[in-house]
């Protein structure tokens, strides 16, 4: 079932129908109490078995069979993706009523296409099996300005928070589920920070001394991973002539900016692989799924700005910096002049006195920043 649902997707479109007999075409139906067994399988099916996860619309419906009674089947839409899915076997194409595996050369054409497609397009695209209900109203009304339209589904549209999946219906976009939902996670699973502090140097569950897996939209998710660094860092007390002067293990603008970089900069796409931040004794980790996007490498970052998020980064160049947020000189959390970069390396000099290290690993499929504490 993984290989032809990402072969539909690779494909146009499909439909699929669980209930019905393949060879004489009799409506057969699923019983009542197993179909939400039977949905929840295929969404399994759909953010388990298939890279990265496929997002398609599951409905149940009725229907009557040849001797009049009613029936309850599954209808499995499935949409062209903007992505090229991997099956457990893997790539396929849909080609009449089979699936072929792809040739080197058809993937690598279709890999091209479709990877152009998705820096562009994928933080505004629809989130199938989201419902208008996930948002929430008072966490997009903080984006409403004098120029903003008062219908709310207008606004929403105008703010690509929701967009068009079927004629006349309407679903959430990734942005949207980012942005102003509550739980993001319950529709984008890998949608939150993980973050531990250890006692000790390396990853070790016996030194761990504090964890907490941070959710929320994505302004929350922020302050809170800030205030889980402040909160388990050391803070070295130094009396002087005028009293205590504090040194604390590493510059909380630096470590906001390394923050909202990894949440405005990760590719979503990429399905169980979250953000990590892991605090150690000596330093601090921030892994950010993706590859570095376009034409940056790890030697251009302090120079240049590209952003694989457009819609998050500006959303976020909305958003006010949260008050409890300590020794931060900007007004909002995004900085649309490429200075985030720069501040974490010299702040971070300047208390450490060790430069933060970027690295790519895993086939540049993650980013590392290390951020060294100040002895």
């Amino acid at each position: 079932m993984a290989d032809e649902l990402a072969a539909m997707a690779n494909s146009c479109c499909g439909v699929f129908v669980l209930g019905v007999d393949d060879k004489s075409k009799m409506i057969v139906g699923i019983p009542e109490d197993k179909l939400d067994i039977v949905e929840t399988w295929i969404r399994n099916i759909c953010h388990d078995l298939i890279e990265p996860q496929l997002y398609c619309q599951i409905a149940k419906v009725h229907l009557f069979d040849n001797n009049g009674d009613e029936k309850v089947v599954i209808r499995v839409d499935v949409d062209r993706s903007l992505f090229v899915h991997k099956g457990p076997d893997g790539y396929f194409q849909r080609i009449g009523s089979s699936k072929r595996e792809m040739s080197p050369e058809f993937l690598a054409r279709l890999f091209q296409q479709r990877s152009q497609t998705r820096m562009i397009y994928f933080d505004e695209q629809a989130v199938v099996g989201s419902s208008l209900d996930c948002l929430d109203k008072k966490l997009w009304d903080k984006f409403r300005s004098s120029l903003s339209p008062d219908d709310d589904h207008e606004f929403l549209v105008k703010m690509s928070f929701i967009t068009e999946y079927e004629t006349g219906v309407f679903v959430p976009t990734v942005s949207g589920i980012l942005m102003v939902s509550d739980a993001p996670q319950e529709y984008l699973r890998s949608a939150y920070i993980q973050a531990v502090a250890y006692s000790g140097t390396v990853r070790d569950s016996a030194d761990q001394l504090d964890a907490q897996d941070i959710t929320g939209p994505l302004d929350v998710q922020i302050r809170d991973a800030c205030l889980f660094v402040r909160r388990n860092m050391k803070v070295r007390g130094e009396k002087n002539e005028w009293g205590r002067e504090d040194h604390p293990q590493y510059s909380m603008r630096a470590i906001f900016e390394a923050v909202v970089n990894a949440v405005a900069h990760r590719d979503y796409s990429i399905s169980g692989s979250k953000i990590r931040l892991h605090m150690f004794a000596d330093r601090v980790e921030i892994f950010s799924p993706g590859a570095i996007p376009n034409s940056l490498s790890v030697e251009t970052l302090p120079f240049r700005q590209i952003s694989r998020n457009g819609l998050i980064s500006s959303l976020l160049a909305r958003c006010a910096v949260p008050l409890d947020i300590p020794d931060n000189k900007r007004t909002f959390i995004m900085d649309r002049r490429g200075e985030g970069v720069p501040v974490i390396i010299k702040d971070s000099i300047a208390l450490s006195g060790i430069a933060p290290v970027y690295k790519t690993f895993d086939n540049n499929a993650e980013l590392l920043l290390t951020i060294y504490a100040a002895t």
